[in-house]
């Protein structure tokens, strides 16, 4: 039952988390903004995000079993604020530019989570591996947005 209540608590933090993405949604001015072509659609964003939070969910819950309060969970902690940092910099506040930096910031957080797990439960690192893949995607895309408008 311990392990039960201590992934509800990840999956709790994760949600609060994502709920940033809830309050600062795209909008109007997102759409009238020019982009490039490989846009994906718009209904591809929450289905990816929904899929990677709870790979994330999992991933802190794993390492955090594994290892307890480490390093590793300060990172994952940090990863999180910066994802949701993320929806409010670009469309809370519209600044692409300010968003990309952020999002190198994330970037480097997961990278960093996915090094410093290894060693504490491999599966936590694989777990993140599309995380890193997703934003890598989204750091693209967000400067491709920055560049064309």
């Amino acid at each position: 039952m311990r392990n039960i209540g201590s992934l509800i608590v990840f999956a709790a933090l994760v949600a609060i988390a994502a709920s940033s993405g809830v309050t600062f949604m795209p909008g109007e001015w997102y759409a009238a903004l020019k982009k490039p072509a490989w846009t994906p659609p718009d209904w591809a964003f929450p289905v990816a995000w929904t899929i990677l939070y709870i790979m994330i969910a999992i991933a802190g819950w794993l390492a955090w079993k594994a290892a307890g309060f480490t390093h590793a969970m300060v990172v994952w902690g940090l990863a999180l604020i910066l994802n949701a940092l993320w929806s409010y910099i670009m469309f809370g506040q519209h600044e692409i530019s300010l968003a990309f930096l952020e999002l190198a910031g994330l970037w480097i957080a997961i990278v960093l989570f996915i090094v410093m797990a290894w060693r504490i439960d491999p599966r936590a690192s694989w777990l993140f591996v599309p995380y890193l893949a997703w934003v890598t995607f989204a750091g693209a895309l967000n400067f491709a947005i920055w560049q064309l408008n």
